[in-house]
């Protein structure tokens, strides 16, 4: 009889061979009634619904909602797949959005379905699914993105209510800009006489600058005629940007946001001290150091206290002569603080001199993410080519709907950054944008908090304001912070979260 160590490494077995196969939505006939009960109680596989599993983690506290959102839209397509076949697509407004960069988790996901019961399916954490029943897009109309089906991009504009211009209106930005030309949009507005739909169209194109396309929709509309009244269906006006033709996405999304944020914090911080005695700033950013090291390192779940890093700011800390040491994450995300924050010093001196802040952080920010994993390479937890850039795979973070930006997007997007970034005048967008839109992209498998809240110090002392920590007693406040302007696009409570913070004396290290 096998131990129930051998029954457990049987089930993980079967279970493997399911994901080996690209399988993310488990079915109960997948696995034995053995192994799937096995797999539910040891925490590796976690109930949607009735006969449907995903894969789960059992180091992770009861009702955690990553494993969910992780495996959502995998979850989605098989689960579509199966029950549908290839006769289903996303909702127009849902299509826009993706093909826009927003891969969010949505609360609830509207599915077209020629076989649909019109219902309504409740799905973990609050989620949920509602298949209609409609005949779904077809030939060029459809498009596949990553296993889903989803209406092309003109379709999904021309298609999409006019809700989505005022409820998401970067996204709908983002999909206008990203069209070549009106072409693909008036071989479907002409052939369905949609002239309501003209109207709206040309006035959207309009106000993101794009008039050549307005004029082209309304004037071949009339020649047919079609009686068009523009009509501009934004709720506000952006600055103009320039719009290049074609390029990714997440380019326009990134500007995008940046202008929507950026009039949402000025006026909010308070007037700022320039710094006329460079080294005496430096010294406070050193008086600093513990408490903040306490404070961003406890964020991240490192458990530290002041004498551990006391211990790694004195030298004490030996991963050579001592294994403890060699093997203790906590200190060694300690060590890597330290080193890195001494380069992070070393940046704000340099803008303290006047060197643009956006231009030094684009140079730095690098290095600072190499020193503060330096020392797991050192002691062998992580491989040097972890340390070689960006990441080149897909990260989540922990109980957040917010999906970060696929790989290749990082590539796309961080140049933009950083150009934004340079080019922002005002201290307090840059404090405030620099450390949300870096972590929005969240450009590096681990590290994106740390480096972010570094960033966010450079800018700091950039637009004359003191080191600033974030208390990790006020870590729910941040993180929900965060999340409502990755997920609402709402940047007033981090904005303010963060105006709040600024020179006031923050709870030292335990």
């Amino acid at each position: 009889m096998p131990t129930p160590s051998e029954r457990l490494a049987l089930a993980l077995e079967a279970l493997d061979a399911l994901q080996t196969q690209g399988r993310h939505a488990i079915r109960s006939r997948d696995l034995s009634r053995a192994h799937r009960e096995l797999l539910l109680k040891q925490g590796f596989l976690q109930e949607v619904m009735k006969g449907w599993y995903v894969v789960a983690r059992p180091d992770v506290e009861a009702g955690e909602s990553t494993a969910w959102y992780a495996s959502y839209w995998d979850f989605c397509r098989d689960y579509l797949t199966e029950r549908f076949d290839a006769d289903w697509s996303l909702s127009p407004e849902q299509s826009l959005l993706l093909h826009a960069g927003n891969w969010n988790v949505p609360q609830q996901l509207l599915v077209r379905a020629r076989r649909g019961g019109n219902q309504l399916m409740g799905l973990p954490h609050g989620t949920s699914l509602l298949d209609v029943k409609l005949k779904p897009p077809s030939g060029a109309d459809m498009a596949e993105v990553a296993g889903l089906r989803l209406y092309a991009p003109a379709a999904a504009l021309i298609h999409a209510s006019p809700q989505v211009f005022l409820n998401h209106p970067t996204e709908a930005r983002t999909a206008l800009a990203t069209q070549r030309d009106a072409s693909d949009l008036l071989a479907r507005l002409l052939e369905g006489g949609r002239s309501v739909v003209a109207g709206r169209l040309a006035g959207a194109f309009r106000n993101i600058g794009r008039d050549r396309e307005a004029d082209d929709i309304l004037h071949a509309m009339r020649a047919a005629g079609y009686n068009v009244r523009e009509k501009d269906p934004f709720d506000r006006e952006l600055p103009r940007i320039e719009y290049q033709r074609e390029p990714s996405p997440y380019v326009h999304r990134i500007r995008l946001l940046w202008q929507k944020m950026r009039a949402d914090i000025e006026g909010r911080f308070p007037p700022p001290a320039p710094a006329n005695d460079i080294d005496a700033y430096l010294r406070a950013v050193d008086d600093v150091y513990v408490t903040d090291a306490y404070h961003s390192l406890s964020i991240e779940g490192y458990r530290v206290n002041r004498d551990l890093i006391e211990r790694v700011r004195g030298g004490v800390w030996d991963p050579d002569a001592d294994d403890r040491d060699r093997a203790h994450r906590d200190a060694l995300a300690a060590r890597g603080y330290w080193q890195a924050f001494n380069a992070v010093k070393a940046s704000v001196r340099q803008v303290l001199e006047d060197a643009n802040p956006g231009a030094v952080a684009d140079r730095d920010h690098g290095v600072w993410y190499r020193e503060l994993f330096a020392p797991s390479v050192t002691a062998g937890l992580l491989k040097p080519a972890d340390l070689a850039g960006y990441r080149n795979g897909p990260v989540y973070i922990r109980r957040s709907r917010h999906v970060p930006l696929n790989a290749d997007a990082v590539r796309d997007a961080m140049p933009v950054f950083f150009e934004l970034l340079a080019a922002e005048p005002d201290p307090a967008v840059r404090v405030v944008l620099g450390h949300f839109i870096f972590v929005y992209i969240h450009p590096y498998f681990d590290g994106n908090g740390r480096t972010g809240r570094f960033l966010m110090n450079v800018m700091m002392a950039a637009g004359g304001y003191p080191w600033t920590v974030i208390p990790v007693q006020s870590r729910t406040r941040y993180m929900a912070a965060l999340e409502a302007a990755s997920t609402e696009q709402d940047i007033g409570p981090f904005t303010g979260f963060i105006a709040e913070l600024i020179g006031q004396p923050t709870a030292p290290a335990l």
